[in-house]
């Protein structure tokens, strides 16, 4: 038997377009199974949800939902970090311009090293 490799995850329109498909006999489970590399156990699971009504547009729209709210948590959390930082860019003192016009800049850091032109014998 071959491995397949790794876990796949399949959407719930997927599950549920494939479970029509083959009820209505538009394509056999052998069929399903070759053209989407499924195995026939994770077919019949599929198939018996769907007779129950497990598998139905409505756990699809709850799980598209969960995943908008995570990205909008995501994107609540971000606003929040860059209006502290604006607040808190608002809030630092700037140092005064030598006159109105003029951009001050302050440089700090080690002094200069000295060129070989400069070295005194």
């Amino acid at each position: 038997m071959t491995s397949r490799g790794p876990y796949r995850r399949h959407s719930m329109p997927f599950k549920l377009q494939l479970c029509q498909d083959i009820r209505s006999g538009v394509i056999g489970r052998r069929d399903a199974q070759r053209s989407h590399n499924l195995s026939a156990n994770l077919i019949q699971l599929w198939l018996t949800q769907f007779d129950r009504g497990e598998l139905n547009d409505e756990e699809a729209e709850a799980s598209v939902i969960v995943e908008y709210e995570a990205r909008i948590a995501a994107l609540e959390r971000k606003v929040g970090q860059l209006t502290m930082e604006l607040d808190l860019a608002k809030k630092t003192p700037r140092m005064p311009a030598a006159n109105g016009s003029e951009r001050s800049f302050v440089i700090s850091g080690p002094g200069a090293a000295p060129s070989d032109g400069d070295a005194k014998p």
